[in-house]
């Protein structure tokens, strides 16, 4: 990964966020003057638990009134130390996985970016820098330590592991077939990272559910949330939020884009490195395609292929499907 730009060069924006009687400092956390009310909205909700939808703030005008989330920070010609007030209450997290909409979901939809959209991120400064402070300030909590000689895999969850949206009476009935045994053959030539747009309690949630998170045929290294991932600018799309693995790479230097490869179905995820991203096919509706969808295990096929491949980053990925026939 390229370096990013110097601090000086990187504006920060220091605010005070006033809520229940408590002030609450956002000093430390990644907000730069070109971010967005979306993106404070997001590190608030790290910081109370109070969900962006669920959040109303006081003391921000844009053109004489109350700004939309798409409004740049710069545009409210806020002072670094302004007090905002916000109001909203957070919610307990609901065990049973289907009885609500998942954390950030508004962000989350159908939408997809072509696969044309590329974003040259060695021009990019604004988003090296972004990489660089989660690179710097993101918490990891490791369950298990990186193996020598290891390519990474990294997994989405949503659609790409389990069908979330669908009712069933057990998660079981949601799982996509073959998880288990998909993980356990990748395990022996890849350490794993699950990597998910939600909050860290869904995933923790999750996982348990699944049983991935305590297996005994395979381990996984560490999840990352959506905290964890940054908000680019596509001159054709607007505002994305992806997952840059170079928060992983900065951390983990033995990874790399030679060695990673990441599976999601959601393909605008990985455009700071597309390169090393593979779209999968989303798995939906799983009461009628649980018996049908050989996903995974195909895909257990080509990452066994391209397992002793020196550069993984020179494949094309959106073509596995040549070297791994569907049936």
């Amino acid at each position: 990964m390229a370096s990013g730009p110097s601090e000086e060069n990187i504006k920060w924006l220091p605010i005070t966020i006033k809520w229940n009687k408590r002030e609450i400092s956002l000093d430390e956390d990644c907000i730069q003057v070109q971010d967005t009310i979306a993106q404070l909205k997001e590190v608030i909700a790290h910081k109370t638990g109070v969900q962006p939808d669920k959040q109303k703030l006081l003391g921000l005008k844009f053109k004489g009134k109350q700004p939309d989330d798409s409004v740049q920070l710069s545009e409210l010609n806020l002072k670094p130390g302004t007090k905002v007030m916000l109001i909203g209450t957070t919610e307990d997290v609901l065990q049973d996985l289907h009885a609500s909409s998942l954390p950030d979901e508004h962000v989350i939809n159908d939408l997809d970016v072509p696969e044309e959209c590329e974003v040259p991120v060695s021009q990019r400064d604004e988003f090296l820098a972004k990489i660089d402070k989660k690179t710097r300030e993101y918490k990891i909590h490791m369950f298990n330590q990186p193996r020598p000689g290891k390519k990474l895999l990294v997994l989405d969850i949503d659609y790409t592991l389990f069908d979330h949206r669908s009712t069933a009476e057990h998660i079981s009935q949601l799982m996509r077939p073959y998880l288990h045994e998909f993980l356990t053959s990748a395990y022996e030539d890849y350490d794993i990272v699950i990597w998910s747009a939600t909050s860290m309690k869904w995933i923790d949630v999750k996982m348990r559910e699944l049983g991935i998170a305590n297996n005994p045929n395979y381990k996984v290294l560490f999840y990352l949330d959506h905290l964890a991932m940054i908000d680019i600018y596509a001159p054709d799309y607007g505002l994305l939020r992806v997952k840059p693995l170079g928060v992983i790479w900065g951390k983990f230097p033995q990874y790399t884009s030679s060695n990673t490869i990441m599976f999601d179905d959601v393909r605008r995820n990985f455009l700071m490195n597309p390169q090393n991203g593979l779209r999968i096919e989303p798995f939906k509706e799983a009461y009628k395609n649980r018996h049908k969808d050989k996903e995974l295990l195909y895909l257990s096929q080509y990452l066994k292929i391209i397992a002793d491949y020196d550069d993984l980053s020179k494949l094309n990925h959106r073509l596995w499907t040549r070297m791994v026939p569907r049936q």
